[in-house]
């Protein structure tokens, strides 16, 4: 299985890790089921809260699967796989639950669409992260982009985003990206980061979290991170794109 939901009783952490090292975590249609899946298992009662990592330290996500995902060739063929992920990222973002990326390597592209869509972020020391897309001729296509923008100062995920470059955890956390940075990004991290939860009541959490998707609510959350899907998905269907990615692909397979 390319991914993997196992709850920690200890602290009620439920920690989705995606199991795709030989393909640096990246995510194709079962992690998108995992993940959706993951999400509504976080509703029951005995989860306090969802975590997301990567299996082994050579990537916490690298993005889509590029190997599967470069078949779409059309832009409604792009729509329907960025909209079905897009889907889960907003369903992860509006969990009524706190949320954490355990970012233990390297995260760029989707991965950072997927770390934007937690509450928090800890990130292991040194790592690297970008959103990339910009490089490969789109733009994000999860609605990571949107998401960014509620997450930290326009100004700063503007940057991120248009330079589509890598950044350490060090200074993404200058950003007000990272919230966490340790020597670690596992179980035991999160564990410590939630600590002073663990005497506040599930429905106390959820209530406030709750505030902040009624926020969101108002200010259309959800219509702008389709519009961000469907420019997308015109940029996907373009040349540059197709061209991008071959080269890509090309390179990485010498």
């Amino acid at each position: 299985m390319d991914y993997r939901v196992e709850l920690d009783e200890q602290s009620g952490i439920l920690l989705f890790t995606i199991k795709r090292e030989e393909k640096r975590n990246a995510v194709n249609y079962a992690v998108m089921d995992g993940l959706k899946a993951a999400v509504e298992r976080a509703m029951k009662d005995d989860v306090r809260v969802l975590a997301i990592t990567g299996e082994g330290k050579q990537a916490f996500c690298s993005g889509g699967d590029l190997s599967v995902f470069h078949e779409l060739r059309t832009e409604k063929e792009a729509y329907d796989m960025l909209a079905k992920m897009g889907d889960v990222l907003y369903q992860l973002a509006t969990l009524p639950k706190p949320t954490v990326a355990l970012l233990n390597g390297p995260a760029v592209g989707g991965g950072c669409e997927i770390a934007a869509a937690c509450d928090y972020r800890i990130a292991r020391t040194g790592v690297k992260m970008g959103f990339i897309q910009g490089s490969l001729a789109i733009t994000t296509g999860w609605g990571g982009g949107t998401l960014l923008m509620e997450r930290i100062e326009p100004r700063y995920a503007f940057k991120m985003l248009s330079e589509a470059a890598v950044f350490r955890a060090e200074q993404l956390d200058q950003f007000g990206f990272i919230d966490e940075i340790s020597e670690q990004a596992e179980l035991s991290e999160a564990r410590a980061f939630f600590k002073n939860e663990q005497s506040i009541k599930t429905s106390v959490l959820t209530a406030y979290k709750k505030m902040l998707i009624a926020k969101w609510g108002a200010n259309d959350l959800r219509n702008r991170m389709k519009m961000e899907i469907k420019e997308c998905a015109i940029l996907w269907a373009q040349d540059a794109h197709q061209e991008a990615v071959a080269s890509f692909l090309s390179k990485d397979k010498q």
